[in-house]
């Protein structure tokens, strides 16, 4: 009979160790998006959406951790179990939620072409009619180009934004087409100040485009949704979230939809 108290404190810390999420693995695509996430020369990750990992992780009272791998790379190594969840400003969309889950939004801003400054600036088909419009393969933009600009411009995709913007700035292509504030940081940069502008918008179209920024997560992971669900609003709620921003923007990424 002494042997059941052992027998039954060993049941409950296997069924702890089952359990229990002894660390989050967050996957981030393995390229610099600032600034939103990049990798210093220390190998260290910094940026909006790293800083917004951290106050999510001690709103869980989880330990976290990176895992960096391709853009495109990233659903088949959720699928595969190589992290936990998918932290890397990717759109929540009808075509990705058939695959995976997401959890609640945590920012969204609209999709922009940038070109060269003295480019007539418009975000239709037909002001890029004939033209030439880089983008990172895999996004939610090469799907709207499929669906709005196939029939007037030609696409050349990358694996990297900032291939894209290379060939910009050198004039191989006419315009580059992704995330306002991706585009917007290389506007600012020392490659872009000089050569290119914002261009304008694209009209939105929410089954491509989706319904704002969220992390992804494998359908059956119910458990970790909610926690992280629970933390994204507490730290929207305590005024983390805003701080977090203003050392990054100076508007309001969150967005109304």
């Amino acid at each position: 009979m002494k042997l059941l108290p052992m027998l039954f404190a060993g049941a409950a810390l296997a069924l702890s160790a089952v359990t229990a999420q002894a660390e989050v693995r967050f996957g981030v695509m393995n390229e610099s998006y600032p600034p939103f996430f990049a990798k210093d020369a220390s190998g260290e990750w910094h940026g909006w959406e790293i800083d917004l990992m951290n106050a999510v992780c001690t709103e869980m009272k989880e330990k976290c951790s990176i895992v960096d791998i391709s853009w495109d790379g990233l659903i088949p190594a959720l699928q595969s179990k190589k992290f936990d969840v998918i932290w890397s400003s990717m759109s929540n969309t009808a075509e990705r939620s058939k695959v995976i889950d997401f959890t609640d939004k945590y920012y969204n801003t609209p999709s922009t072409l940038i070109g060269p400054k003295d480019q007539k600036p418009g975000a239709t088909a037909e002001d890029v009619k004939g033209k030439t419009i880089g983008i990172q393969v895999s996004t939610i933009q090469s799907e709207y180009y499929k669906k709005y600009f196939a029939n007037a411009a030609e696409e050349k995709t990358y694996q990297t934004l900032d291939e894209a913007f290379q060939d910009l700035a050198s004039g191989r292509i006419d315009y580059v087409f992704g995330d306002s504030l991706a585009l917007d940081a290389f506007l600012k940069s020392d490659g872009g100040k000089d050569c290119c502008a914002k261009m304008g918008d694209v009209a939105d179209d929410k089954e491509i485009l989706g319904a704002g920024v969220s992390g992804g997560l494998r359908k059956e992971d119910t458990e970790l949704k909610a926690k992280l669900n629970a933390a994204i609003a507490a730290v929207r709620a305590n005024g983390q979230y805003e701080t977090i921003t203003k050392k990054y923007f100076d508007f309001d990424i969150y967005g109304a939809k």
